[in-house]
């Protein structure tokens, strides 16, 4: 006899995510932004050290895309547990327009450029809480794993054809027109949203008194890292600071190969290309509960890779190393459904911004830091100094995971099998 496989082993099919009117509505909408920030991201990057040639200052410009949320993130992304999640995606929507719009001026000075780009990367941080949020409600259970896999592989997917055409692109129209484009797709999110998906009312009730931001925040640190599955969850979410260290390196890496713009999309597709192919196998192919039992030797997979780039491989194996790292880091998915379902749903807001306010500043910091190495030592032992650093990291965490994933994975079924009776 065959073996019957258990309800909540069942594997959701792409088909059925899709099936939900508000979640094509807000793929749709955050798809859109995605084009556009990569269009603007490799413009930055091919700018800044075109006119520099200095690896730090390209990296400085890089990471000013991450550390905003160092500063203000985790503050902001309580707005999408005090206010309707939807109408925060809109605001930020409506307010990154306006910034980008300023940036796509001609003439206007690098500072003020900068501070232009601090400003729109910080209104992410609530616009991401918010969708991150509103994403579980509009996807229940096992849905919500697939519907993440397939935000995760259109984003990765979409950084693999813009950082492969990007140069091209803005060769063509240039790099001011580029961050017209990307003003526009940010008006159209806005527009997608407000009629494809539903008004939902603040998941916090209004008190007479309500706390300060910043209490509040608190409240959703001490959350996350005094419970035992949410802390080793969060550190998983943030090993990505060491293997996204070669996308802030790109441009001085190309050039130790004597290559221009095209092989620095190269190079900065081949991690998301490795990703996508990760996420598609990850999610259609592997069982709910056996994700989360490989999750820590995928995360180990993530940076191993990268101690290769110390031997100084040609281009061509570069790129495969780094698309290897990519397949590894589709461990995400699993980090991520484990956490939604450990986060009480009015504290999933502040719960998502802070994990993904800690995602970007660890990506911001480590690009900060690889590039000021990177001046002196060169890109390549640069980057296989971060997998040694991430592959340690990855493998404690893995130990750690290791002791209490048979309690997640207990957790897991039981709430599925609830759901079903």
């Amino acid at each position: 006899m065959g073996r019957h496989r258990r309800p909540f082993d069942r594997q959701v099919t792409y088909h059925e995510v899709f099936g939900v009117g508000e979640f094509r509505s807000i793929w749709l909408a955050q798809t859109l932004s995605y084009v556009g920030d990569q269009l603007a991201q490799i413009a930055l990057a091919v700018l800044v050290y075109n006119n520099t040639h200095s690896a730090l200052r390209t990296a400085v410009a890089y990471a000013l895309t991450y550390l905003p949320s160092i500063m203000g993130g985790p503050v902001l992304s309580v707005l999408a547990d005090l206010i309707p999640r939807r109408r925060v995606m809109i605001v930020c929507d409506v307010a990154r327009t306006g910034i980008v719009a300023l940036m796509a001026l001609h003439h206007t000075p690098f500072a003020v450029l900068c501070f232009l780009i601090f400003w729109t990367v910080l209104l992410g941080a609530p616009f991401t809480a918010a969708r991150a949020a509103l994403l579980s409600e509009v996807l229940p259970g096992d849905m919500y794993v697939v519907g993440s896999a397939i935000n995760n592989i259109t984003h990765q997917f979409t950084q693999m054809l813009g950082f492969l055409v990007g140069g091209a692109v803005i060769f063509a129209v240039g790099a001011h027109q580029a961050l017209a484009v990307d003003a526009a797709t940010f008006a159209i999110s806005a527009v997608i949203l407000l009629t494809g998906v539903r008004a939902r009312p603040a998941p916090r009730r209004e008190s007479r008194k309500r706390p300060s931001l910043w209490t509040i925040t608190r409240e959703g640190a001490r959350l996350v890292f005094r419970d035992r599955t949410l802390r080793p969850l969060v550190c998983f979410a943030w090993l990505c600071g060491f293997y996204v260290l070669p996308e802030g390196l790109a441009a001085p890496y190309a050039k130790t190969f004597g290559a221009g713009p095209v092989f620095v999309g190269l190079l900065m597709s081949a991690m998301p290309c490795g990703m996508v192919l990760g996420s598609l196998a990850y999610s259609r192919f592997v069982r709910p509960d056996d994700r989360l039992r490989f999750m820590g030797w995928m995360a180990m997979l993530s940076c191993a890779p990268l101690l290769g780039t110390a031997l100084r491989p040609p281009l061509w194996a570069v790129i495969v190393l780094l698309a290897l790292s990519g397949v590894g880091s589709a461990y995400q998915l699993a980090a991520n459904a484990a956490y939604v379902a450990a986060v009480p749903p009015d504290g999933r807001g502040q719960a998502f911004g802070l994990a993904q306010s800690g995602i970007l500043a660890s990506q911001g910091v480590g690009i900060l830091i690889g590039g000021a190495l990177a001046q002196v030592l060169g890109p390549e032992p640069v980057v296989a100094l971060a997998g040694i650093a991430g592959l340690s990291a990855a493998t404690m965490l893995a130990m750690s995971w290791t002791r209490i994933r048979g309690e997640v994975i207990a957790s897991n079924q039981e709430r599925a099998m609830s759901a079903a009776a």
